[in-house]
């Protein structure tokens, strides 16, 4: 994938991270199923969950 042995470990862990996140998502703000039915609305409910993600982070690191 790349040359370089100190880019590809920044990639992998970039990666990881990314995954945690978005497995943080799902198990914490029902982002595993969305019922609602086209690409927009489908946008708009992970928009609203990455809100509330943001809200609850900022939430406990200002208690």
């Amino acid at each position: 994938m790349c040359r370089s042995s100190y880019v590809y470990r920044r990639l992998w862990r970039f990666r990881a991270g990314v995954e945690s996140i978005i497995s943080w998502l799902k198990r914490c703000f029902g982002l595993a199923r969305c019922l609602w039915r086209s690409f927009g609305f489908f946008k708009s409910y992970v928009k609203s969950s990455v809100v509330a993600a943001n809200l609850a982070t900022i939430a406990q690191l200002t208690t």
